[in-house]
């Protein structure tokens, strides 16, 4: 019995169930706002946990948080490539072929003597990108789940904009 409490406490908090439920928060956002350019000049001002969205540099409406909750839902589902990602793999892999043709010559002379320092350097990159895992995906999560909790205010002030606040709560 403990067990399965573990383990349900853990899938709750697991990045898989994070997205899900910011993709069904959004989804439910977009099938009940039936007309989104009602959003249109609705300030985010009035609702504490929307005027969390804003930056210093820009004032957003409500219909500008609704097509960003739902382009990252899409970037979520669908992938993000963009022109600059591509750009940096093909450089990768151009100075990866260069690295490796003036490595082949030395790399025979050099294993013997620093096969020691390898093996320590690649624990600590090991334990260095286990960190940096750990630290990236507990950042991933707590920002799935402020947009989540986003898109329901942005649902319910909705609502409450056309008149129907209490409806399926």
């Amino acid at each position: 019995m403990m067990m399965q409490l573990t383990e349900t406490y853990n899938q709750k908090n697991s990045l898989f169930n994070a997205m899900n439920r910011f993709i069904g928060a959004v989804n439910n956002m977009d099938q009940t706002i039936m007309v989104p350019s009602l959003l249109r000049d609705v300030p985010l001002d009035e609702d504490r946990e929307l005027s969390s969205m804003k930056s210093d540099e820009e004032e957003g409406d409500m219909y500008s948080y609704y097509q960003l909750l739902k382009s990252i839902r899409s970037d979520m589902e669908w992938g993000v490539r963009c022109a600059s990602a591509d750009e940096r793999r093909k450089e990768g892999m151009k100075i990866t072929r260069m690295n490796s043709t003036a490595s082949i010559a030395s790399t025979a002379s050099a294993a013997s003597s620093s096969a020691n320092s390898f093996d320590e350097e690649d624990e600590e990159e090991e334990e260095d990108l286990a960190k940096q895992f750990q630290y990236h995906l507990t950042g991933l999560q707590d920002v799935l789940s402020k947009l989540t909790q986003q898109a329901v205010c942005l649902t319910k002030r909705y609502k409450q904009e056309i008149g129907i606040g209490g409806w399926g709560q």
